[in-house]
């Protein structure tokens, strides 16, 4: 199966490489481009990435983009409770793979806090994304579950983190599999983004995607929540 065989929604272009490699090259130089035309039509940009290790080639190929890396902000889409030392903290990821060499100008707005718990720690996060410009770029991932984010299926306080109206724009959650706190944006907040980009590889990701199709239940699978038109597909084997 490839991406050319689902059926995807009107609005929603897909784009397939044959390997990883080409992905991560593709979609930098995609991300910069539009983050260049934002810092040319009001002088700064937004962009808003999601962690883990599948982004890591993407991340190093993005950091070797011209752009005026220090009119860029930089944050993420969801976080673990943990300090940016720690070797599960996205913020780390970032700092170790993407905000290096001129990328390392950028303005990273962390989600992490050292509050006394991930509640406060989402209070503090949801105050400071008050102050954050327009999304222009998010590069969201999915899960073989449907989350993407750290919006996930069964978590407390979900519901309320799917609102499409809602206000706050962050929220503690639980990763089922792995029990370690999590902050996320919220629906809201990432649907805002003026491009958005979902990134997913190999045969499993497809499988999922096209699950997530076959119904509208938004609590049973999020990612479906952003399966709208002008959303970007990026997929690889």
């Amino acid at each position: 199966m490839a991406i050319s065989d689902v059926k995807l929604p009107a609005g929603v272009n897909a784009h397939e490489f044959k390997s990883p490699v080409l992905l991560a090259e593709g979609l930098a130089l995609n991300v910069a481009k539009q983050l260049s035309d934002a810092l040319a039509a009001r002088g700064n940009a937004v962009l808003v990435v999601s962690g883990g290790r599948s982004p890591v080639a993407f991340f190093q190929h993005l950091a070797k983009q011209e752009l005026d890396w220090s009119k860029v902000v930089v944050t993420l889409a969801d976080e673990r409770w943990v300090p940016v030392e720690h070797a599960d903290s996205n913020a780390g990821l970032l700092k170790q793979y993407l905000l290096k060499g001129p990328a390392a100008k950028a303005q990273f707005l962390s989600l992490y806090s050292a509050a006394a718990n991930v509640e406060q720690a989402a209070e503090n996060a949801d105050r400071l994304l008050a102050e954050l410009p327009a999304i222009d770029v998010l590069v969201l991932g999915m899960g073989d579950d449907g989350h993407t984010a750290s919006l996930f299926p069964d978590s407390p306080n979900l519901a309320e983190a799917l609102q499409a109206d809602g206000t706050r724009r962050c929220w503690p959650m639980l990763a089922p599999s792995v029990p370690r706190q999590r902050l996320t944006m919220s629906r809201a907040l990432l649907a805002s983004a003026k491009h958005k980009i979902l990134s997913i590889s190999g045969q499993s990701k497809l499988t999922t995607l096209n699950a997530a199709l076959a119904s509208n239940d938004v609590a049973a699978m999020p990612v479906r929540a952003f399966l709208q038109p002008t959303l970007e597909i990026y997929w690889c084997p």
